[in-house]
């Protein structure tokens, strides 16, 4: 947060190249989009990108529509969202940057985006997920203690600590992978889990390649259906036949991806599931989630992610935990949240 408003405020130019959305809006009145074999510079930033790029692939699509709609309908999109830039903290000149726009400025993105898909069997019954007692120490280290919970239905919470290694160790409890020094942990009946874990390495250490990968975690090992799932996580053609001991950490994740799609769950595990994703896959990833029907408990480092998904917040610390309904970008500027975590990790 402190670097953002720095280089928002910063009087001089700034070039950034970052995966984080939330940054690169906070920080850039201008996009230099690589693509189509050019450079080309657009006034506005990331998401207004992003927002009017797909809305010129859907006029696209859609070859009915008269030059003069199509616009009208992109003069309109640019003037919400220079209404909506002027109120954010360090916009003053980007409304008029956004004005001075030419619609004829504006193409598809040429990017190819993976279709991300979570479809539950079976909707989540009311009891969902019951923490009592949990603590957990590593190398004589405390991570946790006395953290007690209950997850209700439409939850989405996002996991907080000072500490990383406490998150992933929570959530490696939760799955069963790991011990808990005390406590327990007790899942409802109709819940299904589909984990995406920080280290996926011990999945990658095999010469299958990704079509017999995907088919240890598939009840149907037709082919055609697996490569399927493959092709919604962009792998064609020869691809599919890759060793999984050679794919880079990217597109490890997103045959991690494919493994959870493949498990119609209900409820999503997910810890840092931004890591190693470009930004048409994190965006992705970002967009379905948002609409998912189940629970969602994840930790991530994206501010973006974790404000547009999730609506409840639980930190971890060693003298338990503060659990809050409210959105991110509220908790960590909340002066009764933040007087409380200074209390609670003190020693």
């Amino acid at each position: 947060m402190w670097l953002e408003n720095y280089l928002a405020n910063f009087e001089n130019t700034v070039l950034v190249v970052s995966h984080d959305r939330h940054f690169l809006d906070s920080v850039c009145t201008h996009t230099v989009d690589i693509d189509y074999g050019k450079v080309q510079q657009f006034a506005g930033n990331y998401s207004f990108w992003y927002e009017s790029s797909q809305l010129a692939l859907r006029q696209q699509q859609n070859q009915n529509k008269k030059a003069e709609e199509k616009k009208k309908e992109l003069m309109e999109f640019i003037q919400r969202f220079s209404a909506n830039v002027a109120k954010s903290k360090q916009t003053t000149s980007r409304k008029k940057m956004l004005e001075k726009l030419n619609v004829d400025e504006i193409k598809p993105s040429s990017r190819r985006y993976p279709g991300i898909i979570f479809t539950p069997n079976r909707e989540p019954g009311n009891r969902i997920l019951e923490v009592k007692g949990l603590s957990k120490s590593i190398e004589g280290e405390l991570l946790f203690k006395d953290v007690n919970f209950n997850i209700e239905k439409e939850d989405k919470v996002v996991f907080i600590s000072k500490d990383p290694r406490a998150m992933t160790a929570f959530f490696d409890i939760i799955n069963d992978e790991l011990k808990a020094d005390e406590g327990t942990v007790e899942w409802g009946q109709t819940i299904t889990t589909a984990y995406l874990p920080l280290d996926n390495s011990q999945y990658f250490n095999s010469e299958m390649n990704l079509v017999d990968w995907l088919a240890q975690f598939s009840d149907d090992t037709n082919e055609v259906y697996l490569k399927g799932f493959l092709g919604k996580m962009l792998f064609s053609g020869e691809e599919v036949l890759k060793k999984v001991s050679v794919l880079s950490g990217g597109e490890k994740m997103r045959c991690m991806i494919a493994r959870m799609m493949l498990r119609n769950a209900n409820t999503m595990v997910l810890d840092s599931p931004t890591n190693h994703l470009d930004l048409e896959s994190i965006q992705a990833f970002n967009n379905t989630l948002k609409t998912f029907k189940g629970n969602i408990l994840m930790t991530s480092h994206d501010h973006e992610f974790i404000q547009t998904v999730c609506n409840r917040i639980i930190e971890l610390t060693p003298n338990g935990i503060i659990d809050k309904m409210m959105d991110y970008d509220d908790y960590i500027t909340d002066e009764n949240v933040k007087a409380l975590r200074e209390k609670m990790y003190k020693k």
